[in-house]
């Protein structure tokens, strides 16, 4: 039975809000741990409840989803296996069928959660849409959003937004929601989502995330910001994909700003539905970002106030995925509280790949190839009779990159790119192709992991060779950029009886700082530059500079070398104290792997230093010599 309070009744807004305990029967077959579990959305419910929150909220009952509505995005085959692989007859092969699966697990409580998730959005959706409520919220498990259309996976089952908004869209003609916008700002891009819309104009989905060139979850190209969509629905795809992580409230909010609310304003939605998994919150040991509670709330009420023209049709709609949610839900209230950080660099690059190149574009910004404006020289005008056209999507990125070129990124920026440095490499970095990852971005051959690249993708100015009397050695167990296998390092100490090679690179001070962080896991770029032309300049007096923002990295060490021509030489390695924990056992000397090392004898081969026999044998001393 529904229930609608009295207090509700004296108040204009009506928020409706649905949980259902029944969705808690669904969890590991032994109950062991996960991070899924039945005990968030039960956390959230008993927390809301001790607040009164449901007492000022019209709170529905769920509802199962019908078959129907699900085989609107989903095939019949998983359809079938979904709805029945909680019952008896598959008690002896539910695990076997799970482990088949990405991130999946299923038991005997899952078929029933699962249909109620999907019909309880469903339910919000509908009840938004009819103008019975202003907005509501669904706190529903499993969450749905890398549920494809023939697979379960991570820890998804059936894609509860996407089966809502073809309801609305195919099941209520009626109502009227012909466009709907679907902002997903949970930490792993909503893969499902996307592909289940990819050629449909009536849905523009939005989706902010950690990618890191492809690595994090759900380790594929999928979140990419060149994947627009295809044919009709080329430009309703929008993806924000971070290189990092670690991007906190100023990064999303300059996300919003100069994205997705002039992108909506265009596309001008009937309804607008949230899929909010919370794991990008500060302190959520998965998702690595640092989103505060203050950041969701102005989050959420940037969306708001953006329609209040229209607030009747909005649905902000929550797949409740983090403990901490709750919280998050209600803060848009919250008055307190400030975000005065600063995005990071990378997040105004990334802001940047979204933008079409114009004619008039500063020449300090570098512009990305036109992936975007290519694709969506396809796209007809008023493509299935929607307004949201190619020309206006193209105005709007046009006037986003003007917006970029006047970010005060540039100014903290720009003292640093009129100083040259020569940065000196005795690693995979001697071979030009990889150091240009750095400065370009990408990868090449035997790398794991791509590389961000500079702001400035210029390439070095000038490279030289030069040999320096100091050791070089392989350490630690494996890299993320490597695998398995021993890394280079130079004593910082010099040694006479020792003879290193090294490739120089004459860039920009700006570049090399770039350098630092990408050879680094800094813990906040807010640190950048990490070497300033203050310090440059004592680097000679030094000699040794250890910077305190990448103390707990491996290359935190800037070693001053000398000059070439009056411009500083400068390297990066470990400190003399790393050192002595590398003799004494406590940090691993290893030897390098195969790929790693055949980077190194590239550089010294085309470097015209050495033969591949006599790079092979400076390799081998270097990792087989004690220290």
């Amino acid at each position: 039975m529904e229930v609608e309070s009295s207090e509700s009744k004296t108040i204009k807004r009506r928020v409706g809000l649905l949980y259902d305990d029944r969705m808690c029967k669904h969890h590991t077959p032994d109950g062991d741990n996960h991070p899924e579990n039945p005990y968030r959305i039960k956390a959230i419910w008993n927390k809301l409840q001790k607040a009164g929150i449901p007492r000022r909220c019209v709170v529905l009952n769920a509802k199962e989803a019908e078959d129907k509505y699900i085989l609107s995005v989903h095939s019949k085959n998983h359809v079938n296996l979904i709805r029945n692989v909680s019952t008896k007859q598959f008690d002896l092969r539910r695990n076997r069928i799970a482990s088949n699966f990405n991130s999946i697990y299923l038991n005997e409580g899952s078929s029933k959660a699962a249909y109620l998730a999907a019909g309880s959005v469903i339910e919000v959706a509908d009840r938004v849409a009819k103008g019975e409520l202003n907005s509501a919220f669904a706190v529903v498990r499993p969450p749905g959003h890398h549920a494809e259309q023939d697979e379960a996976m991570g820890f998804c089952l059936y894609n509860n937004v996407a089966i809502a908004a073809s309801f609305l869209l195919n099941e209520r003609p009626e109502l009227g929601i012909n466009k709907i916008l679907i902002v997903d700002w949970d930490v792993h891009h909503g893969n499902g989502t996307q592909k289940m819309f990819w050629k449909d104009p009536h849905v523009l989905f939005f989706s902010v995330h950690r990618h890191e060139f492809g690595t994090f979850y759900p380790a594929n190209d999928d979140g990419f910001y060149t994947m627009i969509g295809e044919g009709p629905g080329a430009g309703y795809n929008i993806n924000v994909p971070w290189e990092n992580g670690r991007c906190g409230d100023a990064d999303y909010l300059a996300v919003w700003d100069h994205i997705l609310l002039p992108v909506a304003k265009e596309f001008a939605p009937d309804i607008i539905i949230v899929s909010a998994g919370f794991d990008a919150a500060a302190g959520d040991p998965l998702g690595g970002c640092h989103v505060t509670p203050y950041g969701y709330s102005v989050m959420l009420n940037k969306v708001k106030s953006y329609w209040h023209w229209k607030e009747d049709t909005i649905l902000n709609l929550y797949q409740i995925q983090s403990l901490r949610a709750w919280k998050f839900c209600w803060s848009t209230s919250l008055s307190s509280g400030s975000s005065e950080a600063y995005p990071f660099e990378s997040t105004w690059r990334v802001i940047q790949a979204h933008m079409i190149s114009s004619s008039d574009s500063e020449d300090e910004y570098e512009k990305t190839p036109d992936v975007v404006s290519e694709n969506l020289e396809a796209v007809p005008s008023g493509c299935y009779g929607t307004p949201f056209e190619a020309e206006k999507l193209k105005m709007v990125m046009l006037k986003l990159n003007a917006a970029i070129v006047a970010t005060e990124s540039a100014p903290r920026r720009s003292e640093l790119s009129k100083v040259d440095v020569w940065y000196a490499s005795f690693g995979s970095n001697m071979w030009k192709p990889r150091f240009l990852c750095y400065i370009q971005g990408g990868q090449v051959e035997g790398m794991k992991k791509a590389c961000s690249g500079s702001m400035d993708r210029n390439p070095p100015k000038e490279t030289l060779w030069k040999t320096f009397p100091h050791r070089l050695f392989f350490g630690r167990n494996s890299s993320r950029t490597w695998g398995p296998g021993g890394v280079a390092f130079l004593n910082p100490e010099s040694n006479d009886q020792e003879k290193a090679y090294l490739c120089l690179n004459r860039i920009t001070l700006e570049q090399f700082n770039d350098v630092l962080l990408q050879e680094n896991v800094a813990t906040d770029e807010k640190d950048f530059p990490f070497l300033d032309i203050t310090a440059l300049n004592s680097s000679a007096d030094k000699r040794s500079i250890s910077l305190e923002a990448l103390k707990k990295d491996w290359y935190h060490n800037v070693v001053y070398l000398g000059k070439e021509r009056n411009i500083p030489i400068l390297t990066i390695t470990c400190s003399p104290l790393d050192v002595e924990s590398f003799k004494s056992g406590e940090f691993p000397l290893r030897v390098p792997a195969v790929e790693y090392a055949n980077t190194l004898i590239r550089g010294l081969v085309e470097g015209e230093q050495l033969s591949e026999k006599e790079a092979m044998a400076y390799i081998h001393e270097a990792s087989a010599k004690k220290l």
